[in-house]
């Protein structure tokens, strides 16, 4: 293994383990110049293992890694809790609701309103074990083998409860969501519960962080045509979320 080869697989590590990387700090910890790290940071992106920022860059989801359910709920919180918010808002007449696994869907089931009857689904149980006290919802579960690192079902026990439901509206998540390869997510197996999730629902609302765009995981699972809304945060430039509303569905930043 090459110098350059070994350095950029440490920054990969560094990142996956902190959550991002900043360009100063590593030129410092690894004795290199800033644009030897910028040249690395380019190479690494190119690869579809990093997504430059301005100062650093943060690693992309992929099939060979996924942060955990735990780790996101100390990222981008704030960001998070009004991203969610703004989705909840659009319940409309909703009576059936579907919420992905994630810790962004945690929190908008966690903002929907307490004062009307509701059914949620879910593969998620932590959104089911916050959801259960509440009298005037009904919460079903989805069953299946559950994933240690997002405690959500997945499989065909998952995907074949889900194809017996029409729900009318399911609040989506993703790892990545590109104009030009959709939404994706690095587990085939959660692919398949969210593709179930789309093909069972009237209306899909597609929530995230602003650092999801532009980032392109393993397993795509829909088209952004399919979503009637994208909730996001004012991170996603003005211009960009217009790009993605050439495609159809009302682009919110918040």
């Amino acid at each position: 293994m090459s110098g350059a080869e070994e350095r950029q697989r440490r920054i990969v590590g560094t990142a996956r383990k902190a959550g991002s990387v900043d360009v100063s700090e590593l030129s410092s910890v690894l004795g290199v110049a800033r644009e030897t790290i910028r040249r690395d940071l380019r190479v690494l992106e190119q690869r579809g293992l990093l997504r430059r920022t301005h100062g650093g860059a943060y690693p992309v989801e992929s099939a060979g890694f996924e942060t955990t359910l735990a780790f996101r709920t100390t990222m981008h919180v704030p960001e998070k809790r009004r991203i969610a918010a703004a989705a909840a808002d659009l319940l409309g007449e909703a009576e059936t609701v579907f919420v992905d696994e994630g810790f962004t869907p945690q929190l908008i089931a966690e903002a929907l309103p307490r004062d009307r009857e509701l059914t949620v689904l879910t593969a998620s149980l932590t959104t089911a074990g916050a959801l259960a006290g509440v009298d005037s919802y009904t919460v079903l579960l989805l069953g299946g083998r559950v994933r240690g690192s997002t405690l959500a079902t997945v499989d065909h026990w998952t995907t074949r409860m889900l194809s017996g439901f029409v729900i009318d509206l399911a609040f989506l998540g993703a790892n990545g969501i590109s104009r030009e390869h959709g939404l994706t997510t690095p587990s085939p197996a959660v692919a398949e519960v969210k593709s179930q999730a789309l093909r069972a629902s009237r209306r899909r609302i597609f929530a995230g962080l602003h650092t999801k765009f532009g980032a392109v995981s393993f397993c795509r699972f829909a088209d952004v045509g399919a979503f009637e809304a994208i909730v996001t945060d004012t991170g996603l430039p003005a211009a960009e979320a217009h790009r993605y509303s050439l495609q159809g569905p009302n682009v919110v930043r918040v």
